[in-house]
């Protein structure tokens, strides 16, 4: 199905052509109808599948020939990346109209004054996170009231990221009647419950729901003991002539620290997490993607909304905490069809963990050992579990809040006589 069966106009299929798209991909192709015929849209797919044309093509459609000060379309994402990359696409659509809309991108982690300034002249679409746009529309810096198009892009994680409060504000802030598409990786109950309260009677398209990541990454996992992970990462770029890595890893010490080692080894590396400044990030990854950089040691705040064209491998340094993180990092590698190679470091402490992710994702992976750094450690009791060194706050073994609560009523509970 060619988009030209889409229902697209002539300056928007001219854009397709001239931006190198040749046919839709199946969110495309299941999404961009319905959503231009004004219908709610309830999407799911994989990270890499191409959501952000899915949306927005109707979106900036929508709009043609309709000029104003008042926002009419906002995309909601989770993160400063996944608004910088989805501005940059709407803005590469809407250079070759006619007459292209405003596209105005507003995140947090920078100073809110030049973002102020910049909406002074209004805007036809905002893409935002919610907590700086929260912080906007106290400032009278922008309304919402003439929102026609609301996005929600990467549902999810913006639930994951305890974004619920300031999104149930922002609703109350759009007018009721306004079209709405919902555009999720997996689907939670939370997640669900959001869709049922934001779309009415939505046209829903499922494209591998929750599923394993896609066939043309190979998956790797590799046994080795927690102290060696440094050294076997320096020896696998070295030996396979990596060029360009992306790590993952379970927290923002745990980033710091191990960039800093590879960078003692001779590789060139940097942290990214979420409490550098706006521009050491930007900078981090301007680096990466013109392969200045060989490796990012990076926590999950870069396992979704980074497209970097050409990612030849990611390593799971510290396994994720579930399987769906697991694919949204996997995800990073292996987009657009190109083959990619996701790698796990498995120790012995977090190999049930590892199994687990393994049969929720119906992998049938074996378990490496490489010369040289063969895996030592025996497994810890059971008990010792949650605070294993490298596990990243493994879900599921650590106590619950009822469980806590219930440990707590049996040590106040008095003896029986």
């Amino acid at each position: 199905m060619p988009f030209s069966t889409l229902g697209l106009t002539s300056p928007f299929l001219q854009a397709i052509h001239t931006l190198g798209f040749d046919v839709p991909t199946p969110i495309q192709s299941g999404a961009i109808g319905p959503a231009l015929q004004g219908r709610d849209v309830l999407g799911c797919a994989h990270t890499g599948s191409g959501k952000t044309l899915a949306f927005a093509l109707p979106l900036l459609q929508s709009l043609s020939g309709s000029p104003g000060k008042l926002a009419q379309a906002l995309v909601l994402v989770p993160t400063r990346e996944l608004a910088t990359q989805v501005g940059d696409s709407l803005r590469a659509l809407a250079q070759h109209l006619p007459h292209p809309p405003r596209v105005s991108v507003v995140f947090g982690g920078v100073s809110i004054n030049p973002q102020m300034m910049g909406l002074r002249g209004g805007t036809e679409v905002l893409v935002a996170t919610p907590g700086r746009l929260l912080d906007l529309v106290a400032h009278n810096a922008v309304k919402l009231s003439g929102v026609k198009l609301l996005v929600l892009d990467e549902a999810d994680r913006l639930l994951d990221l305890g974004f619920a409060e300031e999104l149930n504000q922002l609703l109350a802030l759009l007018p009721a009647w306004r079209q709405s598409l919902f555009f999720s990786a997996t689907f939670a109950p939370a997640v669900q419950s959001l869709a049922n309260t934001l779309l009415r009677d939505p046209v829903r398209v499922d494209v591998r729901p929750d599923a394993a990541p896609p066939l043309e990454i190979v998956q790797r996992a590799i046994a080795v003991d927690t102290s060696r992970r440094t050294q076997l990462m320096r020896h696998l770029i070295q030996q396979n002539a990596w060029s360009r890595v992306l790590v993952f890893v379970a927290t923002k010490f745990a980033s710091e620290i191990v960039a800093d080692k590879l960078r003692k080894a001779g590789l060139t590396a940097e942290p990214f997490h979420g409490e550098l400044s706006q521009g050491k990030r930007t900078q981090v990854l301007a680096d990466f993607k013109a392969e200045r950089l060989t490796v990012v040691v990076a926590t999950d705040v870069a396992a979704r909304g980074l497209d970097i064209a050409g990612l030849p491998v990611v390593v799971n340094f510290d396994l994720p905490r579930s399987a769906s993180d697991y694919t949204h990092r996997v995800g990073r590698t292996g987009r657009a069809g190109e083959p990619g190679l996701a790698v796990s470091f498995v120790s012995a402490a977090t190999r049930a963990h590892w199994r687990l992710i393994a049969k929720r994702q119906q992998l049938s992976i074996e378990l490496e050992s490489i010369a040289g750094f063969e895996a030592l450690e025996a497994a810890p009791p059971a008990s010792s579990l949650p605070d294993a060194p490298g596990n990243g706050g493994v879900k599921g073994s650590r106590p619950s809040k009822k469980d806590k609560l219930r440990a707590l009523a049996a040590q106040a509970k008095p003896p029986v006589p």
